[in-house]
């Protein structure tokens, strides 16, 4: 595979002075890399201790400080590779059209991606989590809990340097959703009776592999025929010329291709990084729960609003519980863990537990006076409380509720609520990661870019071309972070790239689209067999 891609050039007839690559970096850059890594992990660790310090956390053991400090840099370390693996797809274009120089590209698409990593919603990030199992979520802090968080990160940077070494556009978010159901499975066959464990939330797999399978496509198609309208409307020739030598494209066509790389690349820093913010907030979870399970930050004035929501709930599911008696909220909450193992949530007895769960947390939140204040006893208990409940709202539709306008509003406001009391990233996470993303463009970017500027079409990439696959990847991008989906910036650009040049009539490299097809399709395997595996071996370590 790698001597296809290594060995095919451009066919002489169409050769053209790529951009030169083999620039040597300044001491001073690396100088000043290394110090912004150095100033961003040791804010990383000066906010955590804070966060700790502030809510009264128990000291850590030095043994449980130096697993939590573990997970948070291979969490780190797969945004780091998730940089400079898919970030070089939105940079690829801007170069090989000589819009900017290949330094400047890639500081300037690492600043851009930072700030999407700061500016995104979270979303993104949550919807990784609801793919896991539910008692590996309630349990994360246990050994089981940090076997999950290692074996799907150390699984998908993996794969994701395997491409990489190869010089593949290959996808972040496959291998890690990939590595997701590889945790899921493992852990549902490694239960002694079958029974006794949950795997894959595949509902919710399924949805968000609809959107990596569709992207492609997407991709393909949308980028082809922006190019053949922006042909049937747009009628300048040189638009539609390759870069003459290293010579800059006229002033609008370089303005147009800066601000779609801009754009791409903040849009994959909103939906790429996200993925590992969710991840390290489990991780935080599971280590320090009294400062992570709730979000401290939440307003006293929503004390009242929350007491009122969780009994307005409450009505609801003792609506559907057919008179049944409230169980005890110890019981309730077993209850309702394996009826969302099951997926058995449209019974009397479970709307009885929900009803339960939703007045306990009410209880808890007015004993207390507001979440900031709940004490370190109480708090898995409210947090677990919280997000049983949250996810069987989710589910109850999928399971046959028949709910009215009115309840399923209700429902839906008490979610959002819960939501809220329970998915949050702290500033110092968010930095984090931006700060991972950001710095990884500017390592390793080369061998991904020369791939989509050189080896997918038999010509030279036109301005056209490039300006066409990047505002379909910056926009397909854009709304899948409105909704809340992971989605593939280098599945979306790749594939655009391929589609301008079939439009063109160009021409496809077909070993190179055939090893992008083949690293297409293999990496959900390999992912799930990599991440079940490591998972296996470290359970039995943990």
């Amino acid at each position: 595979m790698s001597d296809s891609l290594s060995t095919q050039a451009l066919p002489a007839a169409d050769a053209r002075p790529g951009p030169r690559l083999d620039h040597g970096v300044h001491s001073g850059g690396v100088i000043a890399f290394l110090a912004v890594l150095v100033a961003g992990l040791a804010y990383a660790l000066f906010s955590l201790i804070q966060d700790m310090n502030a809510v009264g956390e128990t000291p850590l053991a030095i043994g449980a400080f130096a697993l939590l400090a573990l997970a948070l840099l291979i969490a780190l370390a797969f945004e780091f590779v998730n940089g400079f693996h898919d970030t070089a797809n939105a940079v690829a274009t801007v170069i090989y059209t000589h819009s900017m120089p290949p330094l400047a590209a890639v500081v300037w698409s690492g600043f851009f991606n930072f700030l999407g990593v700061m500016l995104s919603s979270g979303a993104v990030a949550y919807a990784i989590v609801t793919l896991l199992p539910v008692e590996l979520i309630l349990q994360v802090g246990s050994g089981a809990g940090y076997a999950m968080i290692f074996s799907l990160l150390i699984a998908a940077i993996l794969w994701n340097l395997g491409t990489w070494a190869l010089g593949l556009p290959n996808s972040s978010s496959h291998a890690l959703i990939g590595s997701v159901i590889g945790v899921g499975l493992a852990n549902q066959l490694m239960a002694s009776d079958g029974h006794g464990t949950s795997g894959v939330e595949w509902s919710q797999a399924f949805k968000v592999l609809q959107g990596l399978l569709i992207s492609p496509v997407l991709g393909f198609v949308m980028a082809a025929g922006l190019l053949l309208a922006m042909k049937a409307l747009i009628k300048r020739k040189d638009l539609y010329e390759a870069p003459k030598g290293e010579t800059p494209p006229p002033l609008w066509i370089r303005g147009v291709l800066i601000s779609t790389c801009t754009l791409v690349s903040f849009f994959h820093g909103g939906n790429d990084g996200q993925k590992g913010m969710g991840l390290i907030m489990l991780i935080l979870i599971g280590a320090a729960p009294t400062a992570y399970a709730l979000n401290r930050t939440m307003s006293d004035d929503m004390t009242p609003v929350f007491v009122e929501q969780s009994h307005g709930a409450s009505a609801v599911f003792q609506a559907h519980a057919d008179g049944r008696g409230l169980p005890e909220p110890a019981s309730a909450r077993i209850q309702v863990a394996e009826a969302l193992r099951t997926k058995d949530l449209n019974q009397p007895q479970v709307y009885a537990a929900l009803a339960s769960l939703s007045d306990d947390i009410a209880s808890s939140v007015q004993k207390h006076g507001a979440i900031r204040q709940v004490p370190a006893a109480a708090t898995p208990n409210l947090r677990n409380d919280m997000y049983l409940a949250s996810d069987a709202i989710r589910l109850l539709r999928d399971a046959g509720a028949s709910l009215s306008v009115e309840e399923t509003k209700t429902l839906k406001a008490y979610s959002g609520l819960l939501n809220d009391g329970t998915r949050y990233i702290p500033t110092w996470v968010k930095v984090a990661v931006a700060l991972a993303l950001g710095l990884g463009t500017m390592v390793g970017w080369k061998r991904i870019v020369v791939t989509v500027g050189e080896k997918i079409g038999k010509t030279h990439l036109t301005y056209a071309q490039g300006g066409s696959a990047e505002m379909v990847a910056a926009g397909t991008i854009g709304l899948a972070e409105l909704y809340g989906l992971p989605v593939s910036t280098t599945h979306i650009l790749s594939s655009g790239v391929a589609g301008t040049m079939a439009a063109n009539g160009s021409g496809l490299q077909v070993s190179t689209i055939r090893n992008m097809a083949l690293a297409w399709v293999l990496t959900l395997p390999a992912a799930i067999t990599l991440a079940g595996s490591l998972f296996f071996l470290l359970r039995h370590v943990f």
